[in-house]
């Protein structure tokens, strides 16, 4: 069998639709290896310092790749992530006589997404590790070169400065599911929990589009809490991805929090550089903004601001000291309902102190 997904046209296309670098080959490069290398590291400590979460698995390792080698890198990363359900719909899709036309089709939406996403990311800590793969191509924190040296002569941001930020915010990840002793491996059990779950059948698909026109004569956006992979989830899968969606606002808004707390005095430009940023998503066309719901990128965007506004309301109540109750096992990780509702995790976490007791 085949994959159900024609990787290899995924990358073409994705290469095709991120267009020409705009600083292929500009002198301006030279500088970024060697100074992502550096300020990662310092980076790494700084981040230390201000949470105690320290990586187990050694220093960081840096790539500061192009818009093609950001896509090749997340082909093999999605190959892996997806490898269950690739499976399933082999068996499902081997006896139709469609099978390399609908490889054709996904292979294009899969490269067309990759594409348009290696336009925007600037960094990127790459979590998932497979055993049996090679090591040298996992645990990397990537920086994507030309998009970054664009950002910092479209704006005139001080390069090192701009660089130490970015550099913070991917390895306060690194040092999450890394520097957590069991992070790494709930995460992969959540995904694969979601992803081998999935039964590939159309008729679910038409299901969901009921659910999806039900949700929107209700007067809700059918999209907005997590774009199709939400709407196609089965109501054990919603489960899982309450938890996952719980998890990521934690740890993307503890990213935000640490970044600015740990690069304080160190980054003058951070609270520019966040506004800037923060512009540039809202700035976009309509079409993109349909394109992130689809994805559920937006619904990613959101859980910045929600994470941060969790982790305020629960240090507001008991400090760092409480929020710290978060890395102690899985079962203090919040649900995206308690995000959305800290008091409800505070009980939750504060009675099961008292029950221990």
């Amino acid at each position: 069998m085949t994959d159900a997904v024609a990787w290899d046209l995924a990358e073409r296309v994705a290469t095709r639709v991120a267009r020409r670098d705009p600083f292929e080959g500009s002198y301006l490069t030279d500088s970024l290896l060697p100074d992502f290398e550096e300020l990662t590291a310092q980076a790494e400590e700084l981040v230390a310092a201000e949470t105690g979460l320290r990586s187990l698995a050694g220093p960081a390792r840096v790539r500061v790749t192009d818009r093609p080698g950001w896509i090749h890198a997340n082909v093999r990363s999605f190959q892996r992530l997806l490898r269950p359900l690739m499976e399933k719909l082999d068996e499902r899709l081997d006896t139709k006589p469609l099978h390399s036309v609908t490889r054709t089709v996904t292979g294009v939406e899969m490269g067309t997404l990759l594409g348009w996403m290696s336009t925007r990311v600037l960094g990127q800590y790459d979590q998932l590790l497979v055993e049996g793969e090679d090591e040298a191509e996992q645990d990397l924190v990537y920086y994507v070169g030309p998009n970054v040296l664009a950002l910092e002569k479209r704006f005139a941001f001080p390069p090192r400065e701009f660089r130490l930020w970015l550099a913070l915010h991917e390895v306060t990840h690194r040092a999450q599911f890394t520097g957590v002793p069991w992070m790494r491996d709930h995460f992969k059990s959540l995904v694969g929990e979601i992803v081998g779950s999935v039964d590939p059948d159309p008729a679910r698909f038409l299901a969901a589009l009921r659910r999806a026109v039900d949700e929107a004569r209700a007067g809700r956006n059918p999209l907005d809490e997590g774009g199709l992979v939400t709407l196609l989830a089965t109501e054990e899968q919603r489960a899982a991805l309450d938890r996952v969606g719980g998890m990521m606002s934690l740890l993307e808004g503890h990213g935000d929090v640490t970044m600015d707390r740990a690069g304080a005095g160190l980054v003058p430009s951070a609270d520019r550089f966040s506004r800037v940023l923060r512009a540039r998503r809202a700035s976009q066309p309509t079409i993109a903004k349909v394109f992130q719901k689809l994805v559920g990128l937006e619904a990613k965007m959101r859980q910045y601001e929600m994470g941060e506004r969790f982790i305020a309301a629960v240090e507001a109540d008991g400090g760092k000291e409480l929020l710290a109750r978060a890395w102690e096992s899985p079962d203090n990780l919040p649900s995206l309902a308690e995000i959305k509702a800290p008091k409800s995790w505070i009980q939750r976490v504060i009675h099961s102190t008292v029950r221990a007791i």
